[in-house]
């Protein structure tokens, strides 16, 4: 079995990591079916799984990835450290297209995901905590990295998670404006609660491509949001490359415990 220290979760437009050495297409069996999109190798002396969240070519709308089956298999290969990036639609003028974010906390709005691992049976009921939705380690690391290169980045965002695969109505960003979300997107929850049960790090960088609907006088099409994320991708690479150079075995976090405090009940 292959293994890997770090891995990197690539969301729209992110969907092969050419930097990685020696790199290697894998597959791993799961609880939720067979992962089958992994690639292996190098960089910066890591191991590192890259995983396209969506599947080579976006084969995967928002609601039917599977989440549980990613996040169990980087698990299977030893990784202890996550790092994702997702498409966002602004609803804070202050973050604009093709500006970087992360995030920091977020607000569920999907419907029809499996959303834990512990759903009772052989596995028990758990109640994690969320109180920090993102590794606080993690985050810091990829705010001063992108500082290091000179980038521009919003160190707080919230993160208003919808079921898509539609973009959302003029009035539900006006509802998620009053509720307090910075952006919108589709994909990030239940991928980092998993993560947290998994006893992961994990962080996301926001890449913001485009203003959310009602917001920029135009109707919103994917092709933007593509060209957006194409266009930041060496940049995405090189923060990740930055961070991943600076990671030590030991982490200086809470994420290796969460699980700790959470279990409600644990099959006898």
């Amino acid at each position: 079995m292959h293994r890997a220290d770090v891995a990197i979760i690539g969301g729209s437009g992110l969907y092969s990591m050419e930097s990685l050495e020696g790199a290697k297409r894998i597959s791993v069996r799961t609880p939720y079916g067979r992962v089958s999109e992994i690639t292996v190798g190098k960089l910066c002396g890591k191991a590192v799984a890259f995983l396209p969240r969506h599947g080579s070519g976006h084969a995967l709308p928002p609601h039917l990835v599977n989440y549980r089956g990613n996040i169990w298999a980087l698990r299977e290969l030893g990784v202890k450290r996550v790092l994702a990036t997702t498409s966002c639609g602004s609803i804070n003028p202050r973050m604009k297209p093709g500006h970087l974010t992360v995030l920091s906390q977020f607000i569920d709005f999907t419907k029809s995901r499996p959303s834990t691992f512990y759903e009772g049976g052989k596995r028990g009921v758990a109640h994690v905590d969320m109180t920090e939705p993102y590794c606080p380690d993690l985050r810091d690391r990829l705010i001063e990295a992108a500082r290091r290169l000179g980038l521009r980045v919003h160190g707080k965002a919230v993160y208003a998670c919808t079921e898509g695969p539609r973009f959302e109505t003029p009035a539900e960003i006006r509802a998620l404006r009053i509720l307090g979300a910075d952006l919108v997107g589709m994909t990030n929850v239940p991928e980092c609660v998993l993560a947290r049960e998994a006893e992961m790090c994990y962080a996301a960088v926001g890449i913001v491509t485009n203003f959310a609907a009602g917001m920029a006088g135009r109707k919103l099409t994917y092709d933007e949001v593509i060209e957006v994320v194409r266009g930041s991708a060496e940049t995405i690479h090189r923060i990740f490359g930055e961070v991943i150079s600076g990671l030590t075995e030991k982490r200086e976090c809470e994420c290796g415990r969460a699980m700790e405090r959470a279990r409600a009940h644990s099959p006898s």
